[in-house]
């Protein structure tokens, strides 16, 4: 449940199903990350950061909360449709999952996870650098039920999402110091930036040759961080939002020259601050209502297990900026998606 990974997703997914081509625009959809893109891993694993309960996933078309942060559809559900892959990403941990699954992509990420392999030690969930070793068996079981051919084609055709970042920030530095003991701010964020250049060039050497990188969206205006640091008025907290835009213009600089490094390779950086605080500037033009807390429960702090079927729930999510006290609601996802896809199909 990784709040700057939840902005990520705003500006990854797309508004719904018409955009959808006759024919796939990549083979694949291959996902990194934390909560805003796990579409349900942490069900599979012995953590409390779990969200397979109601009232999540109230709104999803089967109306069965799948473990996906959200009260319906997340950011690589509405891409992979929007692209003519599959209609939803499914979690590679199911047990479930067909051959047929496998080969039109999956979800690595993990609710709660980070960069930082800190971030994830007492939770149980399961690290970025984890999930690239699942990736490496995935890609072994591709090769195994389609030959090594064509399991190279399917990744080298995927289209690879990585939401990473927040928590690392939010967990480690800003609600804790359990780094903040051992460096600046600064040089945490390039703690985080080489974690995430080793992460793109290892897959890169794993054949994946398309990448979206998201910059973190204003960790300053979550509700779960106005409510802790008490901001008057519920007001974003800009020293927190002007941090997260020091580390995402570093994060450019580095999306940036990472191509240069990677033969063959196409890697986009996703500006996903800038629409998330247009929506809270105009949230009018938007259909919002209300920006600084969510639908579930007081909307000032719950999330996980305390946004249950007990808990309150708002008569309209989608006018409501947020779902729950860190993740946006699938109508905030919907509106950052036909910007994405129309920068892609460019």
């Amino acid at each position: 449940m990784n709040p700057i990974l939840i902005f990520i997703g705003f500006m990854l997914v797309t508004a719904n199903t018409c955009y959808a081509t006759k024919k796939p625009m990549f083979t694949a959809m291959l996902v990194f990350g934390d909560s805003t893109v796990d579409p349900g891993n942490n069900n599979f694993v012995l953590t409390a950061f779990k969200s397979n309960h109601r009232p999540y996933g109230q709104d999803f078309p089967s109306g069965i909360p799948t473990g996906r942060f959200s009260n319906g559809l997340l950011i690589p559900d509405m891409l992979a449709s929007s692209f003519g892959i599959k209609e939803f990403v499914p979690p590679y941990l199911d047990p479930s999952l067909s051959d047929d699954d496998l080969r039109t992509g999956v979800s690595f990420a993990s609710a709660g996870s980070g960069l930082d392999e800190l971030t994830t030690a007492f939770s149980g969930v399961i690290p970025v650098a984890k999930q690239v070793t699942y990736f490496k068996e995935y890609k072994e079981r591709l090769t195994d039920a389609f030959g090594e051919e064509e399991a190279n084609r399917i990744i080298n055709g995927a289209f690879v999402m990585i939401s990473a970042g927040s928590n690392d920030i939010v967990f480690n530095f800003y609600n804790t110091k359990s780094r903040k003991i051992q460096m600046s701010l600064t040089e945490y964020h390039d703690f985080l930036l080489v974690r995430l250049e080793r992460l793109v060039k290892e897959l890169h050497g794993l054949g994946c040759r398309t990448f979206v990188v998201s910059g973190l969206g204003p960790l300053g205006c979550v509700p779960i961080q106005i409510t802790a640091k008490g901001s008057e008025g519920r007001k974003c907290l800009e020293k927190h939002n002007s941090e997260t835009q020091m580390y995402n213009a570093k994060l450019k600089n580095l999306v940036t020259r990472l191509p240069t490094m990677l033969s063959g390779s196409n890697v986009t950086y996703v500006n996903t601050y800038d629409g998330v605080i247009k929506m809270i500037q105009n949230p009018q033009q938007y259909g919002f209502v209300e920006t600084n807390k969510g639908c579930c429960g007081t909307g000032l702090v719950e999330m996980g297990p305390l946004c249950n079927a007990f808990s309150p729930v708002c008569s309209n999510p989608s006018e409501y900026l947020f779902w729950d006290g860190i993740h946006p609601s699938e109508a905030a996802y919907k509106f950052a998606a036909k910007a994405l896809y129309t920068q892609l199909r460019v």
